[in-house]
């Protein structure tokens, strides 16, 4: 059995078991700062001890809680996303950020596939279709092939990539917006975000969420696109302004849309809610055993470098 590395980290937040339990198989010291009864106390005491920092997306850290650890060098974050972290704060106290890409591509782009068939398809309302007997009435309405339609995904990076060789061996044509073309791609770049939408047949979002990107799809951008087309957004609810798309939904503007984020997370009531044309998950796309392994598996992994050979495997 391969021995312990000595390190007391600070894990922020309550955080999965396996993220737990893989920090605690790895290394010597992992202090919950949630089991803590008066954690603005502990840190007062005891912040000055730890040097490394273990927390998600979802919990993320402040600059508050930056200094109240002094001599903090790494920030390790569960989840490709870090908009929950102060990163310019961070970095300009010299402390390294690091995040979880790449292992999260597969089940990401799987989802933006399940909901794109999933609303083409109208498999929700095929479901209800069949449990309320209604089958016996007649045949379910004609629904739309993913084949032949165009599948424009707004942000061309790794998971955007995933999500067009799926699409791509469903027949569709792929078109892209990205700040620069990807050159070494052969598919279609589209020069900006109101042609892309409106070439649409499938919009796929998967851009990060970033000061120039909230609420990159407006009401402007949603009146591109055709009435036929669906909207799927795998990437961060902000990208999206939600009032501007319910609105959109509840005239028919767009034929629907699928999302697996929100502005508001969790999202436990909403127009949305009422609405036939959407599919809506709890923001899951990276939700499987497998890919929150891995996630932690590459938490683990920065750490340990970081410890053993002073450098880290993916930093911010």
């Amino acid at each position: 059995m391969t021995s312990k590395i000595q390190a007391t980290i600070l894990l922020l937040g309550e955080q999965s078991d396996t993220y737990l339990s893989t920090l605690q198989a790895r290394f010597t010291q992992i202090e919950q700062l949630s089991l803590q009864t008066d954690p603005t106390q502990y840190l007062n005491t005891y912040g000055h001890q730890f040097d490394i920092v273990a927390t998600s997306n979802q919990t993320g850290i402040d600059g508050k809680m930056i200094d109240a650890l002094p001599n903090l060098k790494l920030i390790a974050s569960f989840g490709v996303g870090f908009d929950s972290i102060d990163i310019d704060y961070a970095h300009s106290k010299q402390i390294i950020v690091t995040n979880t890409p790449h292992v999260l591509n597969d089940c990401v782009a799987d989802t933006a596939m399940m909901l794109m068939y999933a609303l083409s398809r109208q498999l929700l309302t095929a479901d209800r279709f069949v449990r309320s007997g209604q089958w016996g009435a007649g045949s379910f309405p004609l629904t739309s092939s993913l084949a032949k339609k165009n599948c424009a995904i707004l942000g061309m990076g790794k998971i955007g990539q995933a999500i067009a060789q799926r699409a791509e061996a469903a027949g569709m044509n792929i078109i892209y917006h990205n700040r620069q073309p990807k050159t070494e791609l052969n598919y279609t770049y589209i020069e900006t975000l109101e042609q892309l939408a409106a070439d649409a047949d499938m919009l796929v979002l998967a851009l990060p969420n970033t000061a120039t990107t909230q609420h990159i799809v407006n009401a402007r951008i949603l009146k591109k696109m055709k009435p036929s087309a669906f909207i799927v957004n795998i990437a961060r609810g902000a990208v999206i302004d939600e009032l501007a798309l319910i609105t959109s939904l509840i005239k028919k503007e767009i034929a629907g849309a699928g999302l697996d984020v929100f502005e508001v997370e969790p999202c436990t009531e909403s127009p949305l809610f009422k609405l036939d044309n959407v599919i809506l998950t709890p923001h899951y796309a990276s939700g499987t055993h497998e890919t929150r392994q891995a996630m932690a598996d590459l938490v683990a992994a920065n750490i340990q470098a970081y410890i053993q050979e002073n450098r880290v495997l993916t930093a911010v």
